[in-house]
């Protein structure tokens, strides 16, 4: 009889990490349970309509020899109550889930974090590192650090490993957000005030990500360990913008305009983090990850030619 294949329940599988996750899993040799809050018709799929201090995971976990945890709440720091919101999600959702795993005998638990934790910006100090202390900024990067603190207690308390990681912005073929308004903008030939921008960030596209996960399940090892996780190039604001222009076989309309202006511009309409993610640094350390023999399989403009091969929607 064949060696039945290890069971892996990827949460937030529907999402755009997730999409990428599962198949790559299932090339992989596991056995993929995806978690997703709307019925699919797929045998290996559970429904899990809402993630909480409550939500019902016995089904969800059976047989499980690791979980993958990527849904989060992400883009909802103004709704109303969004605090008890991020804090029922991020925070007690993701330890009652890892609670729950662990007394239904997981070995390995995955928990994708974020970079924020940092903060958003390292200008005036050295790229960031897994030892530094966290100075987490917004509701998301407070709840995720929240849920750190609360997975490494966990892992003193069980025999379950817990690896943490954390990413800086994820692109991909599908993605959402800052970088596909950015893209759809180089599209479309729109003039774009960045060129004066002199700054240092990392990215990271779906791909790596997915294949470090890959990498954490098929070799586990520590109690708890944390990596930070990027590709090997960061690169500064227009170069990135001039990269992506090149994946989509045009050329980018950059111009200059005074950093000082443009940050008074953006700190005015009230987009701080648009300040932060444009025209601070974002440098990361990433000997760690590189320390476990781990190295990221897909080059920057690889990974923005795959993100940009998907039609536009």
């Amino acid at each position: 009889m064949a060696e039945s294949r290890p069971v892996v329940l990827v949460t937030g599988a529907s999402g755009f990490v997730g999409r990428h996750l599962a198949p790559a899993l299932a090339r992989e040799g596991w056995s993929v349970r995806r978690a997703v809050r709307q019925p699919s018709g797929d045998a290996g799929d559970v429904v899990i309509q809402s993630i909480g201090p409550a939500t019902d995971w016995q089904t969800a976990l059976v047989g499980v020899d690791a979980v993958v945890h990527l849904a989060a709440r992400v883009h909802h720091q103004n709704e109303e109550h969004a605090v008890t919101i991020y804090q029922d999600v991020n925070v007690e959702g993701t330890l009652h889930l890892a609670r729950c795993a662990a007394n239904a005998g997981a070995r390995h638990f995955i928990f994708v974090s974020t970079v924020l934790v940092h903060g958003r910006s390292n200008d005036g100090r050295g790229p960031f590192s897994e030892a530094d202390a966290l100075t987490p900024r917004g509701l998301y990067g407070m709840s995720k650090a929240t849920a750190e603190a609360g997975l490494t207690a966990l892992t003193e308390q069980c025999d379950m490993r817990v690896t943490v990681v954390r990413p800086p912005l994820v692109y991909g073929s599908g993605a959402k957000g800052n970088f596909a308004l950015l893209a759809r903008a180089v599209k479309r030939r729109i003039p774009l005030p960045f060129a004066t921008i002199s700054n240092h960030r990392a990215f990271l596209s779906v791909e790596n990500l997915t294949s470090f996960i890959s990498w954490r399940l098929s070799k586990p090892d520590g109690k708890f360990e944390v990596f930070l996780v990027a590709d090997a190039e960061q690169v500064s604001t227009p170069e990135f913008v001039e990269r992506i222009a090149q994946a989509a076989g045009t050329r980018a309309r950059l111009f200059p305009m005074p950093v000082a202006v443009l940050s008074a511009l953006l700190n005015i309409s009230g987009r701080q983090d648009a300040h932060d993610s444009l025209i601070g640094s974002l440098e990361l350390d990433l000997t760690k990850a590189a320390s476990i023999g781990w190295r990221p399989p897909v080059t920057l403009d690889q990974g923005l030619r795959n993100a940009l091969s998907a039609p536009e929607t």
